[in-house]
This record gives C-alpha cells, sequence and structure tokens, in this order.
C-alpha cells in the first residue's frame, strides 16, 4: 500500500513537473525574445489595406520574427488578423511575442520627422514627402495642380507652393497626400494671423505676393540685416510699374542655382518667372522662404532705393541705390571684382 502511494506521489510531481516546464515554455514564448536576423532594418512598413496575411509575409521577409508560429498563435488570440493598423513600426532587438504584438494592435507607430528647409519647385516637395511617407506621389503631383483642391486653402497651381513654411513636422508614415498637405498648410494658415495680414496690406500685398517678394529675397542674400531693404527695392518697382530684374528669378527659369554670374544670354530665358523678361512678379515663389524673408518683406522700410546689387567686397552684404547712375557704379565695382577672382 505504501509503494503504491509512493508511486502515486512521484507521478503526481512528474505531472506538476512536466506542467510547470510547459508553463514556463508557454510564458517565455509569450514575453521572451522572438525578433529575428532584421534582414531589412529594424522598421516594419505595414501598408495601407494590408490584411494579416501580407503583415505576416512582411514580418518574414524582413527577418522580424524567429518563431512564427507562435507569434501566429498568440497574434490571433490578439485579433490581429482582424485588426491589421498601416504604418511604421520599430521592431528593437529581443522584444517579445508580446511587446509586438501589443505594439501593432495598439498601432503604436514610430513618427516621421520631415524637416523642411529651402524647397524650390513642387517636385522637390513631392521627392521629400513621398520618400518618407506612404502618400502617392501621382496623388500628391495632382491635388498640387488642382486649382479647384487648392482654392480651398485660397491659393491656386501657381501659389501652392506659398503654404509650405519651413518647419520641422511630425507625420505617421501612413499619411496620405491629402492629409500631408494639410498639416503642411495649417502651419501656413497659422503664420498668417491678423497682424501680419494688416502688415502685408500696409504693403499693398496679398499673403501670397509677399511670400513670392519674400522667396526672391531669400534668394538674393542670407543677411538678415539686408533683407528689409532689398525687400523695399523690389515693393519700389512694383509700386512704380518697373521689372523686378532680379537675378534669382533668371537661375529659377533656367533651373540652374549654382550659377554664380547671370550674363546676357541667360537674360533671354523665356519663362514666366524671368523678370528681366516680364513685369510683375513671377506666378509663383522661387523658393520656400524663411520667417525672416517674410518678415523683412511685411515690415520692409520706406525707401527711394530702387536698385542694389552685392557689395564688391564679397562680405555677403548688398550695395544700394536711388539712381540708375549709382547703381551702376556699384555694378562696375562688383563686376570688376568678379573678374578678379575668375568668377564666371
Amino acid at each position: 500500500m505504501a509503494v503504491a502511494k509512493k508511486k502515486k506521489s512521484r507521478g503526481l510531481l512528474y505531472v506538476a513537473i512536466i506542467i510547470i516546464v510547459i508553463g514556463l515554455v508557454a510564458v517565455y514564448k509569450v514575453f521572451g525574445p522572438n525578433t529575428g536576423s532584421f534582414t531589412q532594418g529594424e522598421y516594419l512598413y505595414v501598408h495601407t489595406g494590408s490584411d494579416y496575411e501580407k503583415l505576416k509575409g512582411s514580418l518574414e521577409q524582413g527577418g522580424f520574427i524567429a518563431d512564427m508560429t507562435s507569434f501566429d498563435l498568440l497574434a490571433k488570440q490578439a485579433k490581429i488578423p482582424e485588426h491589421v493598423r498601416a504604418g511604421k513600426y520599430r521592431i528593437r532587438n529581443g522584444m517579445s511575442n508580446f511587446n509586438i504584438i501589443r505594439m501593432l494592435r495598439n498601432g503604436r507607430q514610430t513618427p516621421v520627422k520631415l524637416v523642411i528647409n529651402r524647397l524650390r519647385k513642387k517636385q522637390d516637395l513631392v521627392n521629400m514627402i513621398c520618400m518618407n511617407l506612404e502618400a502617392d506621389s501621382v496623388v500628391l503631383k495632382q491635388l498640387l495642380a488642382d486649382n479647384n483642391y487648392l482654392s480651398e486653402f485660397g491659393l491656386d497651381s501657381n501659389t501652392a507652393m506659398c503654404a509650405i513654411m519651413p518647419d520641422t513636422y511630425d507625420f505617421f508614415w501612413n499619411t496620405s497626400a491629402d492629409k500631408a498637405f494639410r498639416k503642411i498648410e495649417k502651419t501656413y494658415s497659422r503664420f498668417w494671423d491678423t497682424t501680419r495680414k494688416q502688415q502685408a496690406m500696409k504693403q499693398g500685398l496679398t499673403q501670397t505676393r509677399a511670400i513670392i517678394i519674400a522667396s526672391i529675397v531669400d534668394e538674393e542674400t542670407n543677411v538678415n540685416d539686408d533683407k528689409p531693404k532689398i525687400a523695399s527695392v523690389y515693393i519700389n518697382r512694383l509700386q512704380k510699374g518697373m521689372r523686378l530684374q532680379a537675378d534669382p528669378t533668371v537661375k529659377f527659369s533656367i533651373g540652374d542655382f549654382t550659377i554664380r554670374r547671370v550674363t546676357g544670354p541667360m537674360l533671354q530665358t523665356v519663362s514666366p518667372y524671368n523678370t528681366y523678361m516680364y513685369q510683375g512678379l513671377p506666378p509663383g515663389p522661387i523658393c520656400t522662404p524663411s520667417v525672416s524673408s517674410i518678415e523683412a518683406v511685411l515690415m520692409a522700410p520706406k525707401t527711394t532705393y530702387m536698385y542694389f546689387c552685392a557689395s564688391a567686397s564679397f562680405n555677403g552684404r548688398s550695395d544700394f541705390a536711388t539712381t540708375f547712375e549709382e547703381q551702376m557704379k556699384n555694378a562696375r565695382a562688383y563686376q570688376k571684382a568678379l573678374d578678379a577672382r575668375n568668377i564666371h
């Protein structure tokens, strides 16, 4: 009888040990590390419209999961197949099934930070957004050319880039083209508060015209102290019906901002952006100007300056003139300095 009890006790002990081992294995499968070789980096991209099979395929192809069987079992219990959320997810080495599944189930994406500085053309914006977000480049191009869509923001296909303010923007990777533009445009709308709108009106400008001038100013100089005076030159020329004759607009027309010296043949470039050839402002901005350049236009002083050119001292500043004779004197000095440095 005693022997039978011992055998029974021993059997129960074995069963208990087996249950404990199974439990420990189960706990390990849930909370232990289950990451793979990371053959495509540590970021998992789940495209909009992906189903669970595509999600598993991406996890396998990217080497994110070492044991897909345990992941699949637990993911189904967490109802991941019914709740696949698009986005960009960072899977760190050593993450468990529990951590990965919880991240995917809750849609805890890694934000994408876009830093917009100076962009010159729509294609620059399309490239930046669509290389970093899921947004469709074709759709974004269409939106930037759609006057009906842009009219909602007081813009058109020529002035669309006026809404692109240099700043740092945080996006979710699966942001659409429409939502990306709308988010950026909100910064533009916030910038144009009542005070700035009134400042533009005092200069005889609309918001978009102020930004177009600011874009030219921005390409003319990096010296903030000179910006208001340069802005005053262009405002004075507009008011007198003179051509702006801004070299940066010629460079934009040619498509080459590396040009150091604008020559006679370049001035003949046929483009509505060439302000040597056409009177008034170009149809749209030639870059996304800095806030300092926009403020320079809004706060441009009343001057008699009608001309300016780069200083012959090459200190980054400009020499200003009221008369054509003064301008020619400054221009000759600058051209002589260019020749002396063999700059063409």
